[in-house]
C-alpha cells in the first residue's frame, strides 16, 4: 500500500463524510445498517435483507454490494472465532461447492448489468427473502427434503443471492431447516459458510465489478465503529432476546425498503 493510499485512509472521518456527498440523514441510515450487520454477525439472525435495503438506499444498489463486503468479512472473522466450536463441517462442505457455482453465475449476471436492472434484481431478491422468512416462520413443522439435489439447489441460489445482493441468509436457512440443525450449530456452521463465501466474492468485487475500491473502503472506515458496537450488542442480545419477537417488524420494514429500492430514482 503506497504512501498516498495510507494518507487517504488516515484522513479525518468528518472530511470523508463531507466528500462522500451524502446527506447526514442518509449517513444515519447507513450507520444504523452497519450496526444491525454487527448485531447479525453477533448471533441475532434475520436482519440480512433489511441491512441490504438500508445500505442500498444510501449508496445505490450495485455500489452498496462492494461497500458492505469488507464489513461482512470483519463480522465473519469475529463470528468464526466466537462460534467456531459449534460448526458442523460435514454439512458446510455439502453446501459450499454449489454456493461457489452460484457466486460465479452472480458475477456473470451482474458484471455489465445497468444500475436500473441491477436494482430491480436486488429488489426481487429482497422481496423473495421476506416471503421465504415469512414462510419459515409460519411453517415450523414443514418437511423439506434433505438430499444432495436440495443442497445443490439451495446452495446455488444462496451463492447467486449473496453475490448480487448479500442475501444468502434466508435461502441457506431453509437448507439448515431441512437437516433439523440446532440453533447453535446453525450459527457456527453459517459463520464459516459466509466467511469462506465472502472471501471468494472479494476478488470479483475488486477486479471484476470494481465495487471495492479506495472510495468504498474510506466509507467503510466511517461505518466500522457501528459494526463493532453491533457485534457487542449481538452477543448480549443472544443471551436475553427471543429472536422471533422482532421478525415480523423486520419483514415489514424490509419489504417496504425493497419497494423503495424498486421505485426510487
Amino acid at each position: 500500500m503506497g504512501l498516498k493510499t495510507i494518507a487517504e485512509l488516515g484522513r479525518p472521518m468528518l472530511e470523508i463524510i463531507a466528500e462522500a456527498g451524502i446527506s447526514w440523514d442518509a449517513w444515519i441510515v447507513a450507520i444504523a445498517g452497519s450496526f444491525l450487520l454487527g448485531v447479525a454477525k453477533g448471533g441475532i439472525k434475520g436482519f440480512g435483507a433489511i441491512i441490504t435495503t438500508m445500505i442500498a438506499l444510501v449508496f445505490g444498489s450495485k455500489a452498496s454490494t462492494g461497500i458492505i463486503m469488507p464489513l461482512l468479512i470483519v463480522g465473519d472473522i469475529f463470528a468464526v472465532i466466537y462460534y467456531n466450536r459449534h460448526a458442523q463441517w460435514a454439512y458446510l462442505w455439502k453446501l459450499m461447492p454449489w454456493m461457489v457455482i452460484g457466486v460465479l453465475v452472480g458475477v456473470w449476471y451482474g458484471k455489465d448489468l445497468p444500475e436500473a436492472e441491477f436494482k430491480h434484481g436486488m429488489a426481487i431478491l429482497i422481496l423473495s427473502s421476506v416471503i421465504l422468512m415469512w414462510f419459515l416462520d409460519r411453517a415450523k413443522n414443514f418437511r423439506v427434503p434433505d438430499n444432495r439435489l436440495f443442497a445443490a439447489i439451495m446452495g446455488g441460489i444462496s451463492g447467486f443471492a449473496t453475490m448480487v445482493g448479500n442475501l444468502a441468509g434466508p435461502f441457506s436457512e431453509l437448507y439448515f431447516l431441512a437437516i433439523r440443525m440446532p440453533k447453535e450449530m446453525f450459527i457456527g456452521t453459517a459463520a464459516w459458510l459466509f466467511f469462506i463465501t465472502n472471501l471468494i466474492k472479494l476478488p470479483f468485487h475488486i477486479w471484476t465489478w470494481k465495487t471495492v475500491n479506495l472510495h468504498s473502503v474510506t466509507i467503510d472506515l466511517v461505518l466500522l465503529p457501528a459494526l463493532l458496537l453491533g457485534l457487542w450488542a449481538g452477543i448480549e442480545l443472544v443471551k436475553v432476546v427471543k429472536q422471533n419477537q422482532f421478525r415480523l417488524m423486520i419483514m415489514i420494514l424490509t419489504a417496504l425498503g425493497a419497494v423503495f429500492i424498486l421505485f426510487r430514482n
